[in-house]
């Protein structure tokens, strides 16, 4: 990568359970061997702001559908353009972005209660500060999702049931199908092995460095 050139900016998608935590680190490692720079980071993040979702996401406090959409939409405002460690700056400098969850996840887990319309509507601002360069949708079979969350995780979070994973998943699907042409959107199949799911990624983002 030439020295004035941008980072590249790679979100990934999926439900819980997908693998997205795992293929990130995997990637990471790929990457750290063919010597690009990368900054891996995820939402919600742990600013003040993402400190509230995680509380809400974790049952530890309650609010409204639109407040917890909006409060989403702060703390990626604030990802991005955070003077400290906003990665909007990043990506200008030429460090490729790795992120875990981006606007797509509001549209699909938001609107199981709020309209898309609206949702699309108040994650403008940040789509016209950084639209990702392409999108990594790992899609899974919720009930195999549900199987990996029991398996990994103590404490299940607001979405971790297997009927909402089964509409988020229908919303991501519907969401790419809306905005075919507006984002670049890769599915990967994660049913797979770790090992081919991650071959898949990397033969994906290696057309993008």
């Amino acid at each position: 990568m030439s020295a004035n050139r941008k980072g590249i900016f790679i979100a990934f998608e999926g439900i819980d359970g997908s693998g997205k935590s795992t293929q990130i680190r995997l990637l990471a490692d790929y990457l750290r061997k063919m010597e690009v720079a990368f900054y891996t980071t995820m939402e919600p993040t742990d600013s003040p702001i993402g400190s509230m979702i995680h509380q809400i996401m974790t049952g530890r406090m309650h609010a409204d559908p639109k407040v917890i959409a909006a409060l989403f939409t702060a703390d990626r405002l604030d990802h991005l353009l955070n003077e400290v460690n906003g990665i909007a700056r990043r990506i200008d400098e030429g460090t490729t972005v790795i992120m875990d969850r981006y606007y797509l996840s509001s549209y699909a887990y938001q609107s199981v209660d709020l309209p898309l319309e609206w949702l699309i509507h108040a994650n403008e601002p940040a789509k016209e500060i950084m639209r990702p360069d392409v999108n990594i949708f790992i899609d899974i079979e919720p009930e195999l999702a549900m199987e990996r969350i029991s398996g990994n995780r103590f404490q299940k979070e607001l979405f971790e049931e297997q009927s909402r994973l089964e509409r988020v998943r229908r919303n991501y699907l519907d969401v790419f199908d809306r905005l075919q042409g507006e984002e670049q959107v890769v599915v990967i199949d994660g049913n797979r092995s770790q090992e081919a799911v991650a071959e898949d990624i990397r033969s994906t983002v290696m057309k993008y460095l």
